[in-house]
């Protein structure tokens, strides 16, 4: 399974608005030159995100976006699954009745309890998490 642009990107964009958390509104102008991201994307990549209550928006001269809770209540699953939609490696395991073999199939379990595993990871990493990464790597 391979992580999507869309995913990199808004984890990119995610982690450069928490890097300016409470500093006021940023233009996506300064994270599109910051991040090597093209203008137009990030566009793209503000929508899903504020439709899942990640980031907020504030219009006029001081405008820009902004993170819509501290660092540390935002996960990277939810970076990704607004983003990239549901998470699971397979359809079946979050749909079942999709698969007539469902029930008694092998590699759907091993498929379920992969993503119960790649989700549980990512449920237990913060945006506060990632900045503290960031921060050791940059010094």
């Amino acid at each position: 399974m391979k992580l999507s642009t869309r995913g990199r990107y808004s984890t990119r964009l995610m982690l450069e608005l928490g890097l300016r958390f409470g500093q006021g509104p940023v233009l996506l102008k300064d994270i599109s030159k910051k991040q090597e991201i093209s203008l137009k994307y990030l566009g793209q990549l503000i929508i899903p995100l504020k439709i899942a209550g990640l980031i907020k928006s504030t219009r006029g001269s001081h405008g820009g976006y902004f993170l819509a809770k501290a660092p540390e209540d935002i996960k990277l699953s939810q970076i990704l699954r607004a983003v990239e939609g549901n998470l699971a490696f397979t359809e079946c395991v979050d749909s079942p009745d999709i698969c007539y073999r469902s029930g008694r199939c092998v590699a759907h379990d091993i498929w379920e309890d992969a993503s119960k595993q790649f989700n549980d990871m990512l449920n237990s990493i913060s945006l506060a998490d990632m900045l503290k990464k960031h921060e050791k790597k940059s010094s």
